[in-house]
């Protein structure tokens, strides 16, 4: 049983801001992290068990790590914790043989943030790999520079190779069509920020939500992270409505993970048919496939114009073409730039659990230990 640690019990005025419930119409924009720590104090036991852990995979992260570390990031949204020094002495490496803005600056804004130093790769080209060099030779170079490595690449198996030599952590940053685990975790961020009681098991009636995924989880590694990642929450979860050109849009291992999720789940390929009964629209623009990238089918297009729910809200990883109008970023279906924004601390949450930082926290965080 947990219980709760009486040390923690007040908050210091100065260190936090007192939490409040959202209003009824929650500001899309920038959802207050607040209500996602009210009434639930963060479980670090939960978040030590990724101490020293490679995360590759959305499908290695459980639902209780997943709220844990959507709860830190709350705190460390809430709180200016620099002067604590979380990552002191802690170098990452990022290293991106693939090009990339957020995931790539989100990161090492994070490391930054938390007072530890980064080892920039930020194109693949000035590397040794240019000459031929290994991935696996890399990987004994980056044992000796760094404390972790943080990854992307246009091969999907780039990160076993990686691993075959790799003795410290290793974070993927989107490997080829794999996956895409830490931008799950923004996306899952963004959400819970918005609807707090997602963290329920049990949601009260009426407060599940029929979640859309315009694109290809198969070849989408961003896309299909964030639906492994919502087979976490498919108590909260009415139906899943995948909006897709291809006839199969998930690949077979994809489809083992439905089933065994056992959740209500359609395929689709009318856009206009769906869109006013779903709550949570994920979108993305780009598949990587082989050697080239392609992007959606012109019929799937958002903006002003389109039937969406009211109160429902579109996510996006971004970079944007134009299947997602600039028209809807003044609109409360906009989360997509609060799920940018809020990349930083969630990367911030996972870096701290996995450096073994927890104890740099400050004192007064409002926690329990199992």
């Amino acid at each position: 049983m947990v219980e709760k640690n009486n040390q923690h019990e007040e908050l210091k005025p100065n260190l936090i801001s007192q939490y409040t419930e959202p209003p009824e119409n929650v500001d899309t924009l920038n959802p207050e992290p607040g209500p996602l720590l009210e009434q639930n104090p963060i479980n670090l036991s939960v978040l030590r068990e990724l101490e020293g852990q490679s995360i590759l995979s959305a499908r290695q992260l459980s639902r209780e790590q997943v709220i844990e570390l959507g709860k830190l990031a709350a705190f460390l949204e809430k709180v200016e914790i620099a002067a604590c020094h979380p990552l002191d002495g802690k170098m990452a490496i990022t290293a991106f043989f693939e090009a990339s803005t957020r995931t790539r600056i989100s990161f090492e804004s994070a490391m930054l943030r938390l007072d530890g130093k980064i080892i920039s790769i930020p194109e693949g080209n000035t590397t040794g790999a240019k000459k031929g060099e290994s991935l696996a030779d890399m990987a004994e170079m980056f044992n000796a520079y760094g404390d972790m490595v943080i990854m992307r690449h246009t091969e999907t198996d780039s990160t076993d190779k990686l691993l075959g030599n790799l003795r410290i952590p290793l974070i993927n940053a989107g490997n080829g069509t794999g996956e895409h685990p830490t931008q799950a975790l923004a996306d899952w961020y963004a959400l819970l920020k918005w609807r707090p009681h997602l963290v329920e098991m049990k949601p009260a009636k009426g407060k599940t939500l029929n979640l859309g995924i315009l694109g290809t989880p198969g070849s989408m590694r961003a896309v299909k992270s964030f639906l492994l990642m919502s087979l976490l929450f498919k108590e909260n979860i009415a139906k899943v409505t995948v909006i897709s050109e291809m006839a199969d849009p998930f690949g077979a291992d994809v489809i083992a993970d439905l089933k065994k999720a056992d959740i209500n789940y359609e395929v689709t390929h009318d856009i206009q048919e769906h869109l006013n009964q779903l709550d949570v629209i994920y979108m993305n623009s780009i598949a990587f496939l082989g050697d080239s990238y392609r992007k959606l089918d012109s019929r799937y297009k958002l903006s002003r114009q389109s039937p969406l729910k009211e109160g429902s809200v579109i996510l996006h990883p971004l970079a944007r073409a134009d299947e997602l109008d600039t028209d809807l970023d003044e609109t409360t279906h906009n989360l997509y730039f609060a799920q940018a924004h809020g990349a930083v601390f969630i990367r911030q949450a996972l870096l701290i659990s996995v450096f073994g930082r927890l104890d740099r926290l400050p004192s007064q965080i409002p926690s329990t230990e199992s």
